[in-house]
């Protein structure tokens, strides 16, 4: 039993193998209601799934400056006329300034944005468009429109969208306009853009605005990593958690366990402050005036 929840070298099994774990559980309950077996064959082991660990590695982690500096080099993936980077600059954009998860991303519709030509601008979220394959969805496509993750389907969620962003993604309309059911993020054929195409482009991002002794590390290394940056970079502001759980379409408890990390080179930070604190008091205490004289 042990083994079932460990991979080579002892290490834990990730969430994915816990969930085959569990269709392979239903499946044989099922089975068992058919009469194809007598009874659940591991039912009398006690034994329990130990959970797997949620929280963010902080070492994925990116620093704004971090941030814009990827954001920057994706306009320079691939050729200017096809813009295979350029097309996504206000995808990664929306994941890091918005928070937005991959799939809230795609989905990313005009009719649904509120964007002033100065201030903070606004997102209603309502659908989401997974990729689950063409052998799992409903239509037989890619994708598979569905509503928000953990939430009624038909129930929305409004993101506030910082000025920057919104200056991103009124450029974005302006130069390549929308798709025809409105999404501002499509291919060059108009079709939807699948995880391929943007893990792909974002590879070479990673090649093109890190150093080698960054990109060998686990920084920003999934496009997803981004909103973990962006949650992580809210926090350190300050932000009130409820409203970072709100916009991020968490729950405080879930946020607080996974996404509450520092930003990358944050602790030197904090080790500054520490040290200044502590050698205002190494310094030698001024002479007394009445001392002097």
């Amino acid at each position: 039993m042990d083994s079932r929840r460990k991979w080579s070298e002892h290490r834990p099994a990730s969430a994915a193998l816990f969930r085959i774990h569990l269709t392979e559980r239903v499946t044989t309950h099922y089975a068992v209601e058919r009469g194809e077996l007598g009874s659940h064959p591991l039912e009398k082991i006690r034994w329990r799934v130990p959970k797997p660990a949620i929280a963010v590695d902080p070492r994925v982690v990116a620093n704004p400056q971090q941030a814009r500096d990827l954001l920057d080099a994706v306009s320079y993936v691939g050729g200017y006329r096809r813009a295979r980077g350029r097309r996504l600059v206000g995808f990664f954009a929306g994941m890091y300034y918005a928070g937005l998860r991959p799939e809230e991303a795609v989905a990313v519709a005009l009719p649904d944005c509120h964007l002033p030509r100065t201030g903070w601008g606004r997102l209603v979220l309502h659908r989401t468009l997974p990729q689950a394959g063409k052998r799992w969805t409903d239509t037989g496509k890619f994708h598979d429109e569905r509503g928000l993750k953990n939430r009624p389907r038909g129930e929305t969620r409004v993101v506030p969208l910082p000025p920057h962003l919104v200056t991103m993604w009124r450029d974005h309309v302006a130069t390549f306009g929308t798709a025809d059911d409105g999404r501002l993020f499509f291919t060059e054929q108009g079709r939807i853009i699948t995880y391929t195409t943007y893990n792909r482009v974002w590879h070479e991002t990673r090649a093109l605005a890190l150093p080698p002794v960054l990109g060998s590390t686990p920084l920003t290394k999934r496009p997803y990593d981004l909103r973990h940056s962006a949650l992580s970079t809210w926090l350190c502001a300050g932000a009130d958690p409820a409203e970072v759980a709100q916009r991020a379409g968490n729950s405080v408890e879930v946020l607080l366990s996974r996404y509450a990390k520092c930003l990358y080179d944050r602790q030197s930070i904090n080790n500054q402050r520490i040290e200044g604190l502590l050698s205002a008091y190494d310094q030698p205490p001024e002479p007394d005036e009445q001392d002097e004289d």
